[in-house]
């Protein structure tokens, strides 16, 4: 089977810092070889895979330091050598949301389309409605709720490489928070619980453009003159087994439909248990009472984050290689595949259920000589 990896270009494959849909992309990747089978990742130059790469921009777009940038003609640039070449593959995996639609309606038997992202916007359900020759993948089953009439396949949640991770038994006794500095992550909610318990809290997060008022006027005024929490910034893959491993447990207290939220198995991977809201994809990627717990109230969340060390860290990081690692995302993958190749319609039609027996040869000649 011959399949080809198609990925967003805002970040490195995997990402140099913060990123979820190309980091998920990069391990799928990667474990796909592993298995045996010839993978083509279209992505950035300065991808680090496993497969064969073919390479559509000299750079991923968010770090690259040109002034000026177009994501919309990197896209549509890789998009063309795709379609160049798709009578190569078996199957065509995209992660760009639905940029491709219309220039593969042709090859739609032969794609799989993982949405990576909330669906709870204007506007989609008529793209969902118009392309149905698509098919889907969700990346949890509450990711689908408001489309629920779209083509979906199955549900593959994310997977990681166990051997990134570094298994801690025993924490350092402070409280996480790991992602992004935006309202509906709700970093606000973690200073809060942090603060009601009396423990540390460090931060590790980026500030978007878009997120600069909110820091700015919400959440920098909670760290300053707060000592007990601390402010790292943004941290890249090769920092995330001290950061996670050494905490206590990891707040994860959102505010909205989380599609997966992946640094919730990063977590698991190192032992450390999780205590999320109850929200989006929370219920199907925590264990409540076993790897983490969920919570609907602040002070459900500060009575949770102050008995997170009773949990069996080795628990957690077993329960992350049975559901989560990146061999099981794959395998869940080949299924959808497996699937897709056996659907596929194929020139040669089908024998009938019934048979015309032949004629016996002396008979066939006097019918073909109108006797």
């Amino acid at each position: 089977m011959k399949i080809a990896q198609v990925t967003p270009l805002y970040e490195a494959v995997p990402p140099k810092l913060y990123g979820g849909t190309e980091r998920v992309v990069a391990h799928l990747t990667d474990a796909l070889v592993d298995l045996g089978y010839d993978v083509t990742l279209f992505a950035s130059a300065d991808a680090q895979t496993k497969a064969r790469l073919a390479p559509v921009r000299d750079q991923a777009i968010r770090l690259d330091p040109a002034p000026l940038k177009s994501d919309l003609a990197a896209h549509l640039t890789m998009l063309g050598e795709v379609l160049d070449r798709a009578d190569e593959f078996d199957v065509i995996h995209f992660h760009t949301d639905m940029i491709h639609f219309p220039m593969f309606r042709r090859w739609a038997d032969k794609t799989i389309t993982t949405l990576h992202g909330r669906l709870d916007m204007k506007d989609l359900p008529q793209v969902y409605a118009h392309w149905t020759e698509f098919g889907l993948v969700s990346i949890s089953d509450d990711q689908r709720t408001p489309l629920p009439f779209a083509n979906w396949k199955a549900t593959v949640h994310h997977g990681m490489p166990g051997d990134q991770y570094v298994f801690s038994p025993k924490s350092q006794g402070y409280l996480a928070f790991l992602g992004r500095i935006s309202p509906e992550k709700r970093p606000d909610r973690a200073i809060e619980i942090a603060t009601k318990l009396g423990k540390p809290l460090k931060i590790a997060a980026k500030v978007d453009a878009a997120d600069k008022i909110y820091w700015e006027e919400t959440i920098r005024p909670m760290i300053e003159g707060n000592p007990l929490i601390e402010f790292i910034g943004e941290i890249g893959d090769h920092q995330k087994s001290a950061f996670l491993g050494g905490a206590e447990a990891l707040l994860f207290p959102i505010d909205w439909p989380e599609p997966f939220g992946l640094v919730m198995i990063e977590a698991m991977a190192c032992g450390t248990p999780v205590v999320a809201f109850r929200c989006g994809s929370t219920p199907e990627v925590i264990e409540d009472g076993a790897t983490g717990f969920l919570v609907d109230t602040l002070e459900q969340a500060v009575a949770a984050a102050g008995r997170a060390g009773l949990l069996d860290r080795s628990v957690i990081r077993d329960r992350f290689e049975l559901r989560f690692s990146a061999t099981a995302m794959a395998r869940g993958y080949l299924d959808v595949y497996g699937d897709l190749l056996v659907r596929r319609p194929f020139a040669e039609s089908p024998l009938p259920d019934r048979v015309t027996p032949l004629r016996p040869l002396d008979e066939a000649r006097s019918f073909a000589l109108g006797a």
